[in-house]
């Protein structure tokens, strides 16, 4: 992978609230901090987060995404950027936009990095949708994701629910997640980044558990587990972000990792500290990527 300093751009596309840290209105702050320009695409516009309960606005017609996305390539430097990323799609036809904004990002340049953040639900009380429990987007887009953008994805990061529904397979010991990480690399992408580990087995069993892996091993890692009264919506957006910039300085996943995730736990140590119940990203500042402590990955 050839090198990117970190003022080069990511074009982020994914979702906008105007209210709260989801999203783009998670990543854009937290990359900024760490001095990265970012072009944000929006691929729905809404009011705030669902953890509110209610919200208003809508989806973006995947028309005017693909319509962003092909003006960025037509007026922008478009050879300075340093990745994609996306993240919560809205409808599926975005899927289409997404994809077809990589294959021109990678015109000139066929190993320009791709996360993919395959946003589409998580195991928890009160989480359902059209699909099943868990499920929180339409119906049409798990596949339109599994189809379209993780044969495309230089780096997968779903979480241990989305993992499952991606690869078909059970996710109920370390044993089978590590079994359904590597059946989704075996779908693309080289890297493939898991958070909410949630198994009876395996190191630190009763903290925060991340798992990444590429074709030289797999590692973990772990953070005690904070104890908010609402759990603040957006972390796994800013892990993604923070992924993706270390990794492009140093593109050994449990190197990018370890810093991604001891830069969220010091953010989410200062949300609790401030009773926020959203991210305190505006106060951690700079410290998102020097954390007063380093958590270690784990070889497994």
């Amino acid at each position: 992978m050839e090198p990117s300093g970190p003022f080069m751009p990511i074009l982020s596309i994914q979702s906008h609230v105007c209210a709260g840290h989801v999203g783009n209105t998670a990543a854009v702050p937290a990359w900024q901090a760490l001095g990265r320009a970012v072009w944000p695409v929006y691929t729905v516009l809404f009011s705030n987060h669902p953890g509110y309960g209610r919200l208003r606005g809508q989806a973006v017609d995947p028309a005017v995404v693909d319509a962003c996305l092909q003006g960025l390539a037509e007026h922008v430097a478009w050879p300075d950027r340093a990745a994609v990323l996306s993240g919560y799609l809205g409808t599926a036809g975005v899927a289409d936009a997404v994809a077809d904004a990589v294959d021109r990002a990678r015109e000139g340049r066929p190993e320009l990095p791709y996360l993919c953040d395959p946003v589409m639900g998580d195991t928890g009380p009160g989480l359902a949708g059209p699909i099943g429990p868990g499920l929180y987007v339409e119906a049409t887009i798990p596949s339109a994701i599994r189809d379209r953008l993780i044969p495309r994805a230089t780096i997968a990061k779903p979480n241990q629910f989305e993992l499952g529904l991606l690869t078909g397979r059970s996710c109920e010991t370390l044993a089978d997640v590590i079994d359904a990480v590597q059946a989704l690399r075996a779908m693309g992408p080289p890297v493939v980044v898991v958070t909410s580990v949630e198994v009876p087995d395996g190191p630190e069993p009763d903290g925060a558990r991340c798992l990444v892996a590429d074709g030289s091993g797999v590692w973990m890692v772990a953070t005690p587990r904070l104890r908010f009264p609402r759990a603040p919506n957006g972390a796994g957006d800013v892990l993604a972000a923070l992924f993706l910039h270390h990794w492009l300085l140093d593109p050994r996943p449990p190197v990018a990792l370890s810093a991604a995730v001891s830069g969220l736990f010091e953010l989410l140590a200062e949300t609790l500290r401030r009773g926020d119940c959203e991210l305190a990203l505006l106060a951690v500042g700079a410290r998102i990527g020097a954390p007063e402590r380093i958590w270690a990955p784990i070889r497994l």
